[in-house]
């Protein structure tokens, strides 16, 4: 790979807060399907793990940082259901990085918490760190842990409880300044299960010493949130949402970094159709890879929608529908922004799609009317030896797209580089065979760190990822 398209991927960790994003992107619009092994044969083929964890390619290894039931520094109990994370630098120290974690534990669920299944040690916790409760009053138990890990050693110093009384808390976004947008999954009402609506984003500083205050950021919606990504020259959060016809929003905050301040919540439309089907199924548009769709965004009212219709609004008002919005992650192209959205189960064969989004220079100003953000399908699974419902994505710092898998069969990690070829990564070889989640590297660029979400592991993964590059 030559360096300018090696650039095409180049994090921008070092720069700012360890925002998960890529750098100095170029050439990087794909002309052609993707295809499985990139035409290549010198990709290094996967080793069994004896661990019995992940098998890579020779050279890498994985450790177990921290596991599910864990004792934290906190006294409570590490959550189970693993899922989005992020990696952020320690100010002063590079030897270590913050990881800040969700957790997917729906609100009908009384086990795998972090309080014990006898919820004892809830009492430690005063009612205002306790975003929800169910009506019996025992704390909803997801949520999102901090942790503390020393890239030198492999090992975890510090761990806790920080935030709580949350709901399939799913995936979510990095920000610049250097906290984590947790999503809810949900569309949860007030009921037996849970005494408030939920389906909001919200925010958790990586720097915060303990739990923070539970404030759910209701201008960006209530609706089956995903992921985030922030722009961080224009502050801009893209958000997903994970159904099959979902919606992919823009959050157009009053103050870069103020989100609670309030907002306006956006969707995204296609100008040549209105209420187009991006899924490439039967009877929506036909969209090859590489074809660049001219895009409006369109307003949204009452966007905490108490009855969880906001994406059926957005598309009677002209917005575009992807089939299971999850992934999102934030390059650098050329100085300016690119967003990647997966779109889980699109595609022919239903196996998955990567859409690329180029901002407008005005995006988010009435200019952006005549010079308009741009649409394109990067790559769409053909075959699940290609890859199958891809859930995570995260930038690399060198050269290339990590996507995780939720899939029906073997769960994958896989490498996309900047032509739209996919390699196998990693392949999950714990007996659950369970979806890989929440990757991400540290500010170095030195551990790739994964979850497993059964039986809820995090693990790093170290090797040298320079030889990978020249593979490719």
């Amino acid at each position: 790979m030559s360096d300018t398209r090696r650039a095409f991927l180049r994090t921008a960790a070092g720069a700012a807060l360890a925002l998960q994003g890529l750098g100095a992107l170029s050439a990087c619009a794909s002309g052609a399907p993707v295809r499985g092994d990139g035409g290549r044969s010198d990709f290094p083929p996967l080793e069994p793990d004896a661990a019995g964890w992940l098998d890579l390619p020779k050279g890498f290894s994985c450790t177990r940082i921290s596991k599910a039931g864990d004792v934290m520094s906190d006294g409570l109990f590490e959550p189970d259901a693993h899922d989005g994370m992020a990696a952020f630098p320690v100010a002063g120290d590079p030897d270590r990085c913050i990881l800040v974690r969700n957790h997917e534990i729906g609100a009908s669920r009384s086990r795998g918490g972090a309080f014990g299944d006898d919820f004892v040690r809830a009492a430690s916790l005063s009612a205002d760190q306790i975003y929800d409760r169910t009506a019996g009053g025992r704390p909803l138990l997801g949520g999102t842990t901090t942790l503390l890990v020393n890239l030198r050693t492999g090992r975890l110093e510090r761990s806790h409880l920080s935030l709580a009384g949350t709901a399939t808390n799913c995936a979510g976004g990095a920000t610049p300044w250097g906290s984590w947008l947790s999503c809810e999954e949900t569309v949860e009402r007030a009921g037996d299960n849970a005494r408030r609506d939920h389906g909001f984003v919200f925010e958790v500083p990586s720097q915060a010493p303990g739990l923070v205050a539970p404030v759910p950021l209701k201008g960006m919606g209530r609706f089956v949130h995903e992921a985030a990504a922030v722009d961080p020259e224009t502050g801009i959060v893209y958000l997903s949402e994970d159904d099959q016809e979902g919606l992919f929003y823009r959050y157009l905050p009053e103050a870069t970094g103020e989100l609670q301040r309030g907002g306006r919540l956006q969707a995204l439309a296609l100008r040549e159709q209105a209420g187009a089907d991006t899924r490439n199924g039967s009877g929506g548009l036909a969209i090859e890879p590489g074809r660049s769709l001219i895009v409006d965004w369109v307003d949204l009212d009452d966007v905490e929608a108490p009855d969880g219709d906001l994406r059926f609004r957005g598309r009677k008002a002209g917005a575009a529908i992807f089939a299971r919005g999850e992934g999102l992650t934030l390059a650098m192209e050329e100085g300016r922004p690119t967003v990647y959205l997966v779109s889980t189960s699109g595609g022919p064969a239903r196996l998955g799609q990567i859409w690329r989004y180029r901002p407008s220079r005005f995006e988010g100003r009435a200019e952006e009317r005549t010079e308009p953000g741009a649409l394109s399908l990067f790559v769409e699974g053909r075959s699940a030896s290609e890859f199958e419902m891809i859930d995570n994505i995260c930038a690399s710092p060198h050269g290339f797209l990590v996507t995780a898998e939720d899939g029906r069969e073997d769960n994958f990690l896989r490498l996309v580089t900047p032509g739209g070829r996919v390699f196998p990564l990693a392949r999950n070889a714990h007996p659950d065979r369970s979806e890989l989640c929440g990757p991400c590297f540290s500010p170095d660029g030195s551990v790739l760190f994964v979850n497993v979400q059964k039986p809820g592991v995090t693990l790093a993964i170290r090797g040298p990822w320079g030889s990978l590059v020249r593979a490719v």
